[in-house]
């Protein structure tokens, strides 16, 4: 099939003619109306698109960088410069800058009970685990090296006084893990930092005894 170019009215009789492809588009007011009014860019080949709000003093571009299958919000008017966000095909978000936010919440995560719990590190930064059995922890799904990532871990201590085993790879002040709390629903709470992928967990105690 021929290549086919978009639609235009003329103005001097009317009649419907296509837009070559060297030309524009253009108005002073464009609407998309329907149920699900839909506006799409590219044609799924192997190339860069993008959208550039053309500013007196400063560009800026929302754009698909197609080799790194990002998108990208940044200054200027060429993808992949000067990039500011970017979002890539796992969700996740880099902001190039520093960010600032009227408000800033952590996730949080229930982390069933049991004699295994499990904290993956991709669903949140807050965990909450009621210990019902002696329990070995174990840590999942942190960022890749070089990246810093922090999880605060909440427990409640049993009726029965439980146990906690650390995953080996987290490092403790002077090499030695912190006692849990043995009183009935005490509150104990410790945070764990990487840098490493994981590889080094820094545990810190935050607060115990704190029911």
């Amino acid at each position: 099939m021929a290549d086919r170019y978009a639609l235009v009215v003329d103005a001097t009789n009317s009649n419907i003619k296509e837009i070559p492809a060297a030309d524009r588009l253009v108005a002073d007011n464009l609407l998309l109306s329907g149920t699900t009014p839909t506006l799409t860019i590219g044609d799924a080949g192997a190339e860069d698109t993008k959208i550039v709000f053309d500013g007196a003093a400063q560009d800026f571009y929302i754009g698909l960088d197609d080799t790194a299958d990002d998108l990208v919000i940044g200054l200027g008017s060429a993808v992949g410069t000067t990039p500011a966000i970017s979002i890539d095909e796992n969700q996740d978000i880099v902001a190039n800058q520093e960010f600032r936010a009227v408000s800033y919440n952590d996730t949080y995560v229930s982390v069933a009970s049991g004699a295994s719990p499990a904290i993956n590190c991709e669903t949140g930064n807050y965990f909450k685990h009621v210990l019902d059995q002696n329990a070995t922890f174990t840590f999942s799904n942190p960022p890749a090296s070089g990246t810093g990532y922090s999880f605060v871990l909440h427990l409640i201590q049993d009726s029965t006084a439980r146990t906690v085993t650390w995953p080996g790879s987290v490092d403790w002040a002077a090499a030695t893990a912190p006692t849990i709390s043995a009183g009935n629903g005490d509150d104990d709470f410790f945070v764990f930092a990487t840098s490493d992928g994981g590889t080094i967990w820094y545990g810190f105690t935050a607060g115990q005894a704190m029911a």
